[in-house]
């Protein structure tokens, strides 16, 4: 009989295993503290005692005394350096001074909310005095929220809440808003894109509430590492902050590994499948005992690799004990999900980035990823959740065959020396500066002359007046609508409802299972499709798209379903335009049509595809921003129109990987299409365009850097082991044409990238 391993011996095999391409080793660190300050009250300092702290972390006493002296901070730290008390400390300390003041707490998910929440209330037990801390959010039974309004000191919410059921219903919080003096927002580097720059304008809101019952607050930031927490900061709430950081935290060793998986197919450059050896390796620990969270990059890629993982174990362990979570989840369930993480009835969970977040999931040492996240800062949050209590813990990126993944695995210096992304936010994008301003003049009317936090809008208020949304007295402007404007804006995505998912498996009782944004729900709720939930397949029956419902039924097949996109482009104006070598960079406005063509069964156990079927949805429309590669007349010569198609392609394919790594942010943030002729130009051309209305500055600052991505993607192509182009460098691979199209993308980038 063999013993039990540690994580310790497993560590020593996968320091021996071939595929292991970097071992980066974070040491361990001692704690830097400072003693308690000593004007804070003897309660808080007694239940600090009571938990065994006699002295702060460094950053926790210059949180506290800068916010105690009114200033804004922003507190960026590791995971687990005990950011909660940054902002608990200084809004305890200001209620035992003033009894009535009021603080509020944002926080971006709903589980975050409740882990704060019962945190925050144990605190307040040990020192027993009267702070009454709640929770304010969709899941708030109707006859507490009347008592949330009236006698909530410290009231915790997330944007979506704040947007739609606080700041439109004001006068119902007069003893908040005349008394509030904190604001906290929490987990700030997820504020960014378009989900921040909606987030800025709610601020703008909140703010003009507080001002008009004579209250103004000071803000308290966390954030975990970007390179910019200061700028995004000031950005988001609209005034100056102070950073701190230097974090006293102790850490314990971390060994961050990257593992490339073998190339089983020479001539392509294609690696074994990136979910296959993920499985093999979170095996390894889970049947040890080993408590594990694997990441994966979608909501579809989570279900198989959790169905593949309880098949691989349940002769050691018991498959309950492996669990998924992500979005979409009902939120008993991810509430049940976190405690037995934290009790360890759980060992195993496979997770979207939802759990990337600081949810207390307790002690797990091993984090396996499924692929690069798609950016530094979101990939050191993941690592973060392994190794929370200064214990030893290993990190495993397991890269697959895509252009981001192998570009970042050729250059890990890029990845653990540089520095990490900057975070960006366009809260002036018109689209939702306009929506924002139909919210605020529902709230409070505008006097003429008033500005928002700042921005002179009177050009819009005008525009709203003659679209007959408001009323001009000619010294205010009243909301004057029967529609109830924040309703119809959702913070989160560019679509403005969810489509619902209903299980009618049972004939007796269909029950809602889940939810899902309309622009996910072209390619993943279609009728046919194959939709996974905490690894149960269920089949789409039918989308009801005008009612924006699904209906589904539970299955047991051996695929899943995967759709194609069909993207068209035209240019709508253009700002700004610069040269390439010969060819032309353009920057501007254009407008997207996306239509869900066909969609793929793909066999679960080889991933090889055994069938496909037509998708019947609308066409969905986006005005966005976006760049344009245009390339010179007599580029081509005489080549023919597909060959020039595929190599349009390959450099779509390249250089949107290569971007998106330049940009922080996602691939399906940042699109590319290839057009053999554009209608703008009527030459061969690739567009990189924001997945969003209005567009957030991704492609922007793509066109700032066009010259370091360019060069970049020539390196990148170049270092492509394959022979003669593969589906990591230019997507494509095992045709007579590959070649070619590896040569011409080469001989393209380094034409493009030879300006200065």
């Amino acid at each position: 009989m063999f013993g039990k391993k540690t994580l310790t011996d497993l560590i020593g095999e996968l320091r021996n295993d071939p595929q292991v391409t970097h071992w980066h080793e974070v040491p361990e660190e001692e704690a830097k503290t400072s003693p308690m300050p000593e004007d804070m009250h003897e309660k808080i300092k007694k239940a600090l005692n009571d938990r065994l702290i006699n002295d702060l972390y460094t950053h926790q006493r210059s949180a506290y005394e800068h916010v105690m002296s009114g200033e804004n901070i922003t507190a960026v730290t590791p995971t687990a350096s005990g950011k909660t008390l940054c902002y608990n400390l200084p809004v305890l300390q200001r209620h035992m001074i003033n009894p009535s003041s009021r603080a509020l707490y944002i926080f971006p998910t709903k589980a975050l909310a409740q882990d704060q929440k019962s945190e925050l209330n144990e605190f307040i037990d040990e020192m027993d005095v009267n702070i009454n801390s709640y929770t304010y959010d969709g899941d708030t039974p109707a006859n507490i929220r009347q008592v949330v309004r009236k006698a909530g000191h410290v009231v915790i919410t997330n944007p979506d809440m704040l947007h739609s059921a606080i700041l439109p219903h004001h006068t119902k919080w007069i003893s908040l808003f005349e008394n509030l003096e904190t604001i906290v927002i929490d987990e700030l580097h997820t504020y960014r894109g378009v989900f921040g720059s909606h987030v800025a304008n709610v601020i703008r809101r909140l703010k003009r509430i507080c001002r008009y019952y004579g209250s103004n607050p000071s803000f308290i930031c966390t954030s975990a590492t970007i390179a910019n927490p200061e700028e995004l900061s000031e950005e988001l709430i609209g005034e100056p902050v102070r950073l701190i950081n230097n974090n006293g935290a102790p850490k314990g060793r971390k060994h961050f590994v990257f593992y490339n998986p073998p190339v089983v197919h020479k001539q392509l450059n294609i690696r074994k499948n990136a979910t296959k050896v993920v499985n093999d390796l979170a095996a390894r620990f889970l049947k040890e005992k080993i408590q594990t969270i694997v990441f994966a990059r979608s909501r579809v890629r989570v279900e198989i690799i959790l169905s593949h993982l309880q098949e691989l174990v349940k002769n050691e362990i018991n498959r309950r004990s492996i669990r998924g979570y992500r979005g979409g989840y009902l939120p008993n369930q991810r509430r049940e999900i976190e405690r037995n993480l934290r009790s360890g009835e759980t060992i195993g969970v496979v997770s979207t980035n939802a759990l990337e977040l600081g949810v207390d999931i307790g002690q797990l040492q091993v984090c396996v990823m499924n692929g690069y996240p798609g950016s530094i800062a979101s990939s050191w949050q993941q690592a973060g959740r392994a190794g929370r209590r200064q214990d030893e813990s290993v990190v495993i990126m397991v890269a697959n065959s895509s252009p981001l993944d192998q570009y970042l695995f050729q250059h890990p210096e890029y990845f653990f020396e540089g520095s990490p992304e900057t975070a960006r936010i366009n809260k002036n994008n018109l689209i939702i500066l306009v929506d924002h301003l139909k919210c605020a003049a529902y709230e409070l009317p505008f006097n003429r002359g008033d500005t928002f936090d700042g921005e002179d809008v009177t050009e819009i208020l005008d525009y709203l007046t003659e679209e007959r949304v408001l009323h001009d007295t000619h010294t205010q402007w009243f909301w004057m609508n029967d529609a109830f404007p924040a309703h119809n804006i959702s913070l989160r995505s560019a679509a403005q409802e969810n489509v619902v998912i209903i299980d009618q498996s049972a004939v007796e009782n269909h029950r809602v299972i889940g939810e899902m944004d309309t622009f996910s729900a072209l390619t993943l709720l279609h009728d046919e499709a194959i939709y996974l939930h905490e690894g149960t397949q269920y089949q789409v029956e039918y989308l009801d798209w005008d009612e924006k419902k699904a209906y589904v039924r539970e299955v047991d097949v051996e695929y899943f379903t995967d759709a194609n996109l069909a993207v068209k482009l035209k240019v709508l104006e253009i700002d700004k335009e610069k040269q390439a070598g010969n060819h032309m960079i353009q920057y501007g406005d254009v407008m997207v049509t996306a239509m869900a063509t066909i969609f793929k069964k793909i066999k679960l156990e080889t991933f090889e595809n055994i069938g496909s079927g037509p998708i019947h949805l609308p066409e969905q429309e986006l005005h966005s921003n976006g760049i344009a590669l245009t390339f010179a007349d007599g580029t081509f010569n005489d080549e023919r129109e597909d060959v020039i198609e595929q190599v349009l392609m390959g450099m779509a394919h390249v250089l949107q990987h290569v971007a998106c790594v330049h940009v922080m942010c996602d691939k399906n943030d940042l699109h590319a299409v290839p057009e053999v002729k554009a209608v703008h130009s009527q030459k061969p051309t690739v567009f990189l365009y924001d997945r969003y209305p209005g567009g957030i500055g991704l492609s922007e600052s793509v066109y700032n850097q066009i010259n370091h991505i360019l060069k970049e993607s020539l390196d990148f192509v170049w270092e492509c082991p394959c022979e003669g182009g593969c589906p990591s460098c230019v997507g494509v691979g095992g045709t007579d044409s590959s070649l070619q199209v590896k040569k011409w993308v080469l001989k393209l980038v380094s034409q493009a990238a030879s300006y200065d």
